[in-house]
C-alpha cells in the first residue's frame, strides 16, 4: 500500500532541458494540466531549450541558472511543492576525462537542493541510475535490487551514487520528504547525439560508419523515455518516503543487436560498421528488477515492444535534423580525438 496521494502544483524540474528532464516536462504538460512547472537549468551542451519549445508559457517556465547557487535556489524554492532532479552530467566518457563537472554537478548540486528542500520544507524526488549497482556477469540470471549494494565503476557512476547516499542521509538526519528512483537505459527523443542510439542513427544519417565499442556484447536495459516519465510521476505522487524504487522495462539487449537493428532499419548491411577500443572500465551487463515499483504503486511500462520503439526513435531523428545537427560534427570531432 501507498502513502496518501500527493497532488503537486507547483514542481520545480531541474535539466528540465536535458534529454529525460525534457520528456518528463513535456509529459506532465500534457498529462497534468493543473501542475506548473518551473525548469531550471543551467544549459551547458545537454540542455537544449528547444528541447520544451511550444508548451503553454503559462504552464512551464525556463529559469537558467546552476543547482550549485544556493541563492538562487533560495529564492527560487519557496513557493514550490516538490522537487524532481534530473539535472546531471551523464556520460560516462566525458567523466573519465573530467572528473570534476560530475563532482560538481551531481554531488555538490543534490547538496545544495537537498539544503532548500530542508530548509523550505519541500518534497524532494531524486533520479538516478541503475550504474549506481555496478555490473553483472552476462550469465548472470539475477538483475539489481534496491537494496543491492553499491559498486560503481566510473567518476559518472561514483558521483551518483554519492548523492543517492546524500538523499538518504538528509531523509533519516533531517526529515526530508525524498524518495529515490534508479532507472535503466533510456532511448526516445530528444536524446543528445553523444549517446550510443541516437549517435549511431545520426551517423548513418551523415554517411558516417557506426562504431562500436570493445566486443560488442555489453548488454544495457532499455526503456522508453515516456515509460520512465510515468514511473516518476508514480513515485513521486504515491511513493513511500525514504523509499528507493528501480524503473526498467525487462528490455535486456547487447550493443552489437542494437546497432544491427539500426543498421537494418535505415537499409544498411549488419557489417557497416567499424570496431573501436573499449572503454575503460567498460560495465558488462544491467538489468533492472522493478517488481517493488510495480507491486507498491501499480506501475507497468507501455511500450514493452522496443522494435516499434527503435522504428519510432529513428524516425524522430530522420525527421528533427535541424535539431541535431548542430551538435554532431563537434561531437564527432571530440570521439575522433580519443580514437573512438
Amino acid at each position: 500500500m501507498s502513502e496518501e496521494l500527493f497532488e503537486p502544483h507547483n514542481i520545480i524540474v531541474t535539466g528540465g532541458c536535458g534529454f529525460i528532464g525534457s520528456n518528463f516536462v513535456r509529459w506532465v504538460a500534457e498529462n497534468h494540466p493543473e501542475c506548473h512547472v518551473t525548469v531550471l537549468d543551467k544549459l551547458t551542451y545537454a540542455g537544449n531549450p528547444d528541447n520544451i519549445a511550444g508548451l503553454p508559457e503559462s504552464q512551464v517556465e525556463l529559469v537558467v541558472g546552476d543547482v550549485c547557487d544556493a541563492a538562487l535556489l533560495d529564492r527560487l524554492v519557496p513557493g514550490h511543492d516538490a522537487i524532481v532532479h534530473y539535472a546531471a552530467e551523464s556520460h560516462n566518457d566525458n567523466s573519465i576525462l573530467d572528473p570534476e563537472p560530475f563532482v560538481q554537478t551531481n554531488v555538490v548540486g543534490t547538496y545544495r537542493l537537498l539544503q532548500a528542500a530542508r530548509k523550505h520544507d519541500v518534497r524532494y524526488h531524486h533520479i538516478s541510475t541503475d550504474e549506481v549497482y555496478g555490473d553483472l556477469a552476462l550469465d548472470e540470471p539475477r538483475r539489481f535490487r534496491p537494496d543491492d549494494p553499491y559498486k560503481p565503476s566510473s567518476p559518472y557512476s561514483s558521483t551518483k551514487a554519492s548523492s543517492d547516499l546524500l538523499v538518504r542521509a538528509w531523509h533519516r538526519t533531517y526529515g526530508v520528504r525524498a524518495t529515490i528512483s534508479n532507472c535503466s537505459n533510456n532511448y526516445g527523443p530528444y536524446q543528445h547525439v553523444e549517446k550510443f542510439i541516437p549517435r549511431q542513427i545520426t551517423s548513418i544519417l551523415c554517411g558516417i560508419r557506426p562504431k562500436l565499442y570493445g566486443d560488442g556484447r555489453n548488454v544495457r536495459d532499455w526503456i522508453h523515455t515516456e515509460d520512465h516519465s510515468r514511473a516518476v510521476w508514480d513515485i513521486l505522487t504515491k511513493g513511500h518516503m525514504g523509499e528507493t524504487y528501480l524503473i526498467g522495462a525487462d528490455g535486456e539487449k547487447d550493443n552489437i543487436h542494437v546497432l544491427q537493428a539500426i543498421l537494418e532499419r535505415m537499409g544498411q548491411p549488419a557489417d557497416a560498421f567499424d570496431w573501436v577500443r573499449d572503454r575503460p572500465g567498460h560495465d558488462r551487463r544491467y538489468a533492472i528488477d522493478p517488481t517493488k515499483l510495480e507491486t507498491e504503486l501499480g506501475w507497468k511500462p507501455i511500450h514493452t515492444d522496443f522494435s516499434e520503439g527503435l522504428d519510432q526513435t529513428v524516425e524522430w531523428y530522420r525527421s528533427h535534423e535541424d535539431w541535431w545537427r548542430p551538435a554532431k560534427e563537434a561531437t564527432e570531432k571530440k570521439y575522433a580525438a580519443q580514437g573512438q
